[in-house]
């Protein structure tokens, strides 16, 4: 199961307390727009996530390390997606598609002829980024959390931290990767390489 889609299909949006002082610096995004998709643009790395679900947490304590890159087709409502996964020392790799639905700000992934369905958080400094899990009661609730950078600043970590306190969930539940353990960059240079030399042809 990918990282990014091992959620479940609630709205969290009941969930976020604006008087509460760990959701103060939570944005939730709606409608997405271009320029929405614009900012998701590029290549983010997997920093750590918490799922109350047993399948998913189980999930994400196989990955070691992960990154993706994230390319917006404006006018499908789409951001192709390339994603790069270290699980059990190897490198996996997927190249699909991410479904915008721009009005509820909610993003969509079909697996196993299953749609999966996140919202999409982002974080005052828009350097990060969270994708909420819904919830049913707490039993489903989680969040993963993505930076632009292998290593996040004290201060982006404490607005995961707050989110996560602010769902309810606790901080002994996190589980981050290790971007040492990364297995991937061989690939992503030759696939680099690749898309030069197409680029140079056509």
């Amino acid at each position: 199961m990918a990282l990014l889609w091992a959620l479940a299909v609630l709205s969290l949006l009941p969930l976020l307390d604006a008087q509460s002082p760990e959701c103060a610096n939570l944005m939730t995004v709606a409608p997405i727009t271009n320029a929405t998709m614009d900012l998701l643009s590029g290549k983010w790395f997997y920093i750590g996530s918490a799922f109350r679900n047993p399948e998913y947490n189980k999930s994400a304590r196989a990955i070691q390390a992960a990154f993706f890159y994230f390319e917006p087709r404006h006018a499908e409502d789409k951001l192709i997606t390339r994603e790069y996964q270290t699980i059990a020392d190897k490198c996996v790799y997927n190249c699909s598609f991410i479904k915008i639905y721009c009005q509820n700000g909610t993003l969509s992934k079909v697996e196993s002829d299953k749609e999966h369905f996140v919202d999409l958080l982002l974080s005052k400094h828009f350097r990060t980024f969270m994708l909420a899990a819904s919830w049913n009661g707490t039993k489903n609730v989680g969040v993963s959390f993505y930076a632009d950078k292998p290593e996040v600043t004290q201060e982006q970590k404490k607005e995961f931290l707050d989110v996560i306190k602010c769902i309810g969930i606790q901080e002994s539940e996190i589980i981050y990767t290790d971007e040492k353990k990364d297995a991937c960059g061989p690939l992503e240079k030759q696939h680099e390489e690749e898309r030069k030399k197409e680029t140079e042809a056509s």
